[in-house]
């Protein structure tokens, strides 16, 4: 269904009871990258998953925008649906709405699990992140981009078995597929994003769980990202890469349950 927040009609997924949980997705992802979850969680809390801006369902306003605009989407979806306080999972970008989140609206977050992702971008990222926007915009067919993409984000097991390749399809047979220019534009958001220096603010307990075999956010990226938050566990999962929730879901599902069962 859709929901107006931050002045943006943004589509969310809702499933489940229980405890709040929300997820939040990455650079050009809909809420379906969190299929397994939105099942496998379901019985345990109430999901809302949310595509940001420019992605699926949802709006785009026209000019540029950052990612703390997105994390005000996510709160004024928060706001909308009358969720007071929720455990906020984000991957990749997510990762760092769910940071900004966590900093401008403390209120609403229970809990981080970040997954994947950066607290600071540095020239490194930005030149990756740089190539992406490049790629998107000449690349000879949406297939090419997509695998070239993908090359990034799994292990090299998930090529050779062909598990890629369900995932190309599935990007490419997307009913409501992102524009160039919404891709474009939301790595320059991406490549702006820097909340290190303000990650002492975030007083919630945080898990950061990210494969060991992350080419776009490696363990140092995940190391970074620990040292800025002041209660924080980090994870990192042996033989994985960036998208572990997809590639090694059980795994992922119980490491993130021991964690929030933990808090509770």
């Amino acid at each position: 269904m859709h929901v107006a927040a931050n002045g943006v009609p943004l589509w969310i997924e809702q499933r489940g009871s229980g405890p709040d949980l929300v997820l939040l997705c990455g650079l050009g992802d809909t809420h379906q990258a969190w299929a397994h979850q939105l099942q496998s969680l379901a019985g345990r809390f109430r999901l809302t998953a949310i595509d940001n801006r420019g992605v699926g369902r949802s709006g785009l306003p026209d000019g540029a925008f950052t990612v703390a605009d997105m994390a005000a989407d996510a709160a004024g979806v928060l706001d909308a649906l009358g969720i007071a306080r929720a455990h906020v999972a984000g991957f990749s970008m997510g990762g760092a709405i769910a940071q900004e989140l966590a900093i401008a609206r403390p209120d609403l977050v229970a809990s981080l699990v970040l997954v994947g992702t950066w607290c600071r971008t540095d020239a490194h990222q930005r030149r990756m992140f740089e190539s992406w926007g490049w790629m998107a915009q000449r690349a000879d067919s949406d297939e090419a981009f997509v695998r070239s993409l993908f090359l990034w984000v799994y292990t090299r097991r998930a090529h050779l078995s062909g598990a890629v390749d369900g995932w190309v399809q599935q990007a490419l047979t997307e009913e409501h597929p992102q524009s160039t220019d919404a891709f474009v534009r939301t790595v320059e958001a991406i490549e702006a994003h820097d909340a290190a220096d303000r990650l002492g603010q975030v007083t919630v307990p945080a898990l950061i769980v990210a494969g060991d075999q992350d080419l776009i956010c490696p363990p140092r990226v995940q190391q970074e990202l620990a040292e800025h938050l002041a209660h924080c566990d980090v994870r990192l999962l042996p033989e994985e890469a960036h998208q572990p929730f997809q590639e090694a879901p059980d795994l992922f599902d119980r490491v993130v349950l021991e964690f929030l069962d933990e808090l509770s």
